[in-house]
């Protein structure tokens, strides 16, 4: 008889605490910007709710289901072929804020590159692990160049090149860095790691130097107070909200920086109005909450039954961990301003739902561990 299966309750209970935390934080960064523009001071926080709904039932019904069930190859290149369709279609609707980023149905919009990020996991989970199992060690892909490491990263590159063109470079080079974590433990050696690395940086400085609003976005980074109306408005306003919170913060929905001082308050800067409000108790509670999910993951790919569930596990965990990083980052200046939302707590839709379905899926793993 197979044992009872078990949900990871911290895993279960940091996810749904950032949820919360992130429909009060969206509700207090947009309440003000909602009234002006829309008359309703609910707006985003009643639309967050929506997709959070749609997103939890996701969640639960993923936790349901075998994540083996996933491993079958027609689930991979479905997958991976839709994702891939909706990344094209994109082009051929109406541009959203100047780019071809969303597809909308409506009052409704998605965006594929989110879907991407998960699409990309899945496949090399189960590409890899059909090549781990079919070879003698796990140091194959040294070996194999044109049957392993092609076939791998090739879907791959085709998906991150779409969305460059989209162009959303944030999301490329995260999908980037996702995709490498897993190679990496799947057996890649760091040779090729490292060779992939230096050949992307002369594209990278190409796609930097050679479109206007990313080289002001540098320019900026490096010296914001060289244009405080212009180009480094939106990180001096973000370092304002952060060094304004002190410890213990303003208090909750008492910003100043969100009053239309700071642009994309509740979305890809609400860690700026966390700092501001709940101070550096917040800043940090906020920080331990996703040490806490990577540390649940980690553990859910170690224990995993094998090695599909730890290369998904594993690919999850990365997806949310390095995307929370480059947020903090971004908002703190650490790196130049890229528009990466904060997992689970930034106001959008997309990047909600498909964390929570990944996050499904990492429960279902964690269930299926080998030690409790």
């Amino acid at each position: 008889m197979p044992r009872r299966l078990e949900n990871d309750r911290w895993l279960f209970g940091v996810t749904l605490a950032l949820c919360l935390l992130g429909a009060v934080m969206v509700f207090s960064a947009s309440a003000v910007t909602a009234e002006q523009h829309y008359g309703r001071s609910y707006i985003f926080l009643l639309r967050q709710a929506a997709w959070l709904v749609i997103g939890l039932f996701g969640m639960f019904a993923l936790m349901r289901v075998d994540y083996r069930r996933l491993r079958e190859s027609k689930v991979v290149y479905t997958t991976l072929g839709v994702v891939f369709l909706m990344l094209v279609g994109a082009f051929f609707l109406d541009k959203s804020h100047a780019t071809h980023r969303w597809i909308k149905f409506g009052p409704v919009g998605i965006q594929p590159s989110e879907l991407a990020k998960l699409a990309v996991i899945l496949y090399l989970a189960w590409f890899l692990d059909r090549k781990r199992r079919s070879a003698s060690k796990m140091e194959f892909c040294k070996k194999d160049f044109v049957q392993t490491i092609l076939p791998a990263v090739g879907p791959i590159l085709l998906c991150v090149g779409v969305i460059l063109l989209q162009p959303d470079l944030g999301t490329s080079v995260d999908i980037v860095v996702i995709a490498t974590a897993i190679l990496f433990v799947a057996g890649l050696s760091w040779k090729w790691i490292a060779c992939g690395l230096v050949g992307a940086l002369p594209l990278l400085y190409l796609l930097i130097t050679h479109v206007s609003y990313r080289q002001a976005r540098l320019m900026a980074f490096l010296n914001p107070a060289s244009d405080p109306q212009g180009s480094g408005f939106q990180l001096l306003q973000s370092l304002i909200a952060v060094g304004s919170g002190g410890f213990s913060g303003v208090g909750l929905m008492e910003s100043k920086q969100k009053l239309f001082y700071l642009p994309e308050a509740h979305t890809d800067f609400i860690y700026a109005v966390i700092c501001e409000e709940l101070g550096f108790i917040g800043a940090m509670l906020v920080i331990g909450l996703f040490v806490v999910y990577g540390w649940r993951g980690l553990r859910a790919a170690f224990t995993a039954p094998d090695g599909f569930g730890r290369l998904l596990a594993l690919g999850i965990t990365a997806m949310v961990i390095s995307q929370a990083l480059i947020n903090f980052a971004v908002v703190l200046g650490m790196v130049p301003t890229k528009g990466i939302p904060l997992p689970f707590v930034s106001y959008g839709g997309s990047s909600l739902l498909v964390m929570l379905l990944a996050t499904g899926v990492l429960l279902n793993i964690s269930q299926q561990a080998t030690e409790q």
